[in-house]
Order: structure tokens, then sequence, then C-alpha cells
């Protein structure tokens, strides 16, 4: 390679075989990271959003009845939140359909299948997350074996020279050097992106998890006034 010609193209094709794999590798690391970034920020939105818009029903005034009614209804396209709501209405009448009467069965039912239905959620929500910290955490360590194997490359390569200066050393040093770039090209945006998923992830959790004890309150409310039908909050 001419030592002039440092242009990033010509450091990728004379890089040794072993960087370019390196750099490939990284390189379809990056556009997954990328990719995953953008279904999360799209799918934590629509999280949000269909979560808020299910809050401001479930506070209107709309009887427990009729939210279950449209929860069951709309099953497939209904938020997190109301799948946790219609499963703990879902056991509440269950237990109901067996006679069983007890407020505390009751609740502690109702409150079991909302904290299994949160995990659940939680689960699908935190997809993809690891990835991305496995993508950040790995990624400079892939570029910086890339590196090292690159500049050992170089170095058996300059031993039957009488001579070695910069401008032969340079080239094959820079050919090693962008393995690191491209890792760390990889890493940032997922360092980055997971830990802003990870804060509004946690949110999400939080704000489900008030729900799930303000719904509990209503039903312990709704039972001692009215054992036999939630149907008002």
């Amino acid at each position: 390679m001419n030592s002039q010609d440092m242009s990033i193209v010509s450091l990728v094709l004379h890089a040794s075989w072993v960087v370019q794999l390196v750099m490939l590798l990284l390189l379809g690391v990056s556009v997954a990271s990328w990719a995953a970034i953008f279904r999360k920020l799209f799918a934590l939105k629509r999280v949000k959003a269909l979560n808020e818009d299910f809050e401001r029903d479930f506070w209107s005034g709309t009887s427990l009845n009729d939210l279950y009614a449209s929860a069951a209804q709309n099953a497939k396209s209904a938020g997190p939140m109301e799948r946790i709501f219609a499963s703990g209405m879902r056991e509440h009448q269950k237990l109901r359909e067996r006679r069983i009467t007890d407020p505390g069965t009751l609740l502690d039912g109702a409150r079991r299948a909302m904290r299994a239905s949160f995990q659940r959620e939680m689960d699908v929500v935190e997809s993809s997350l690891s990835f991305l910290g496995s993508v950040a955490s790995v990624s400079p360590y892939v570029g910086l074996f890339g590196t090292v194997w690159g500049i050992m490359h170089a170095f058996t390569g300059f031993a039957g020279m009488e001579q070695v200066t910069l401008a032969t050393v340079a080239p094959g040093i820079a050919e090693a050097l962008v393995a690191t770039a491209l890792g760390l090209f990889a890493a940032i945006p997922a360092v980055i992106a997971y830990n802003r998923f990870a804060r509004d992830i946690d949110r999400v959790a939080t704000h489900q998890e008030t729900f799930i004890e303000e719904f509990s309150n209503i039903l312990q409310r709704n039972l001692g006034a009215h054992p036999g039908s939630p149907s008002g909050h």
C-alpha cells in the first residue's frame, strides 16, 4: 500500500484478513444495534401512549366491568397496563364464579394475577436491552483484538526490512487502529441507548406497579362495600 494513501477505504482493503473479518463483524453488529435502538425507541413510545390512554379511561369514571369488556375485546391492541388490569379482573371473576366471597381471597387472587401479568409485560418491554448491553461492553474489546492482531501482522512484515521508517510503519498501524475505531463506533451508541432505555423502562415499571396498587385499593374498597361485584371506582 502506498504510504500516502491513508483513506479509510484503502486502510480497510489492505488490512489482513483477520482484521477485515473483525471489521465486518463490528459493522454488522453496529447495524443490528441501530436497528434494535430504533425498534425499542418506537416500542417504548407506543407503550407509554397506550398506558396513558388506558389510565385516562380508567380514571374517567367508567365502570370496571365496562373497562374489562373493552380490554377483552381489544386484547391484541391493548397496552401493558390494560392487560395487567384485565388479568386482575379475569382472576377476580373466575374466583367469584367458584362461589368464593371472601374479600381477602378475591383481592389476593387479583393481585397475584396482576403481578404475573406485570412480569410478562416487563419481559417484553425489556427485550433487546440485553443485546444493547452486550454490544456496549464487548465491541471495544473485539475492536481491540483486531488492532492487536493488525499490529502484530504489521510488525512481522517489517522483520525482513533493513531500515524501518515512520512512513513504512504508519500504514500498517493505521489499518489496525481502524478496528478499534469501529469497535467504539458500535459501542458508544449502544451505551447511550442502553442507559436511556433502562431509565425509561424503570419509569414504565414504576408506573405500572403504582397502578397495580391503586387498582388493588379500589377493589378492596368495592369488595368491602359490595362483596358481589366491583362495578365502580
